[in-house]
């Protein structure tokens, strides 16, 4: 039995979670979830050992599971769509909170567009409270891993009951950080990773590159590993595993 945290990557795309926490060394990813024909071979090609669930309306409780993460569908909040919430067949946030609900993950972690804060996100909040979870918003920018673009993303970290994975009575705050306890995201500047290097150049419209309308589309779903990274080290830090 792995001595690391057991994550499951719900809404998994290309891995960006799974990369970010698995580089800290302390997670072992347990099984993706990802609907896509794409992100799927991707997924399979570098954890060929893991199961990859196609609909997170269907996976089972698997059990052991110290961490759910998921960038749950973006289109019901973005401002560049209509925005209709709740109303949304891509509204799968619940489906998600049914599976922290299944699961009991000492440790929650959320992603999704900026435009979430004016539409969802006190929902969310209000659900993991429900579940007995602690839940902070962070609003964490690409570029604050030094990566050249700006790309704003909230980010929700949740710990059960602030008790840690074994009831130890601890708690993790990525940005060490806090505001007296307004629940608006806090806008926040991570220090430098340990190894992630600045990107270079993405070449978007190159022509002759295989499947490169897949692999821009798989890119733009992505988190930043390097953001997750972070979290992953304030988690550990958090439960005396650093």
């Amino acid at each position: 039995m792995s001595d690391k945290l057991q994550v499951l990557d719900l809404f998994s795309g290309i891995g960006g979670f799974s990369l970010g926490l698995e580089n800290t060394g302390g997670f072992e990813t347990a099984a993706f979830c990802e609907i896509e024909p794409f992100p799927r071979k991707v997924l399979a090609k570098h954890w060929p050992d893991k199961e990859i669930f196609n609909d997170v309306r269907q996976i089972p409780k698997l059990g052991g599971i110290d961490v759910v993460c998921g960038g749950y569908p973006c289109q019901p909040f973005s401002t560049a769509g209509k925005r209709r919430g709740a109303e949304d067949d891509r509204h799968l946030w619940p489906a998600m909170l049914a599976v922290i609900q299944r699961e009991r993950p000492a440790w929650v972690i959320g992603e999704n567009v900026a435009g979430h804060v004016s539409m969802g996100l006190d929902e969310v909040l209000s659900d993991l409270e429900g579940e007995g979870y602690t839940a902070r918003p962070f609003i964490i920018p690409a570029c604050a891993t030094d990566a050249q673009h700006r790309r704003d993303r909230v980010w929700i970290v949740a710990n059960a009951n602030s008790q840690g994975l074994q009831g130890r009575a601890q708690t993790g705050d990525p940005c060490q950080e806090r505001s007296g306890g307004n629940q608006q995201p806090e806008r926040c500047a991570h220090r430098q990773p340990r190894i992630w290097p600045t990107e270079s150049g993405v070449g978007r419209v190159l022509n002759g590159v295989p499947k490169r309308v897949d692999r821009l589309k798989g890119l733009g779903n992505a988190v930043v590993p390097a953001v997750v990274e972070r979290i992953g080290y304030a988690i550990l830090e958090a439960e005396g595993l650093l």
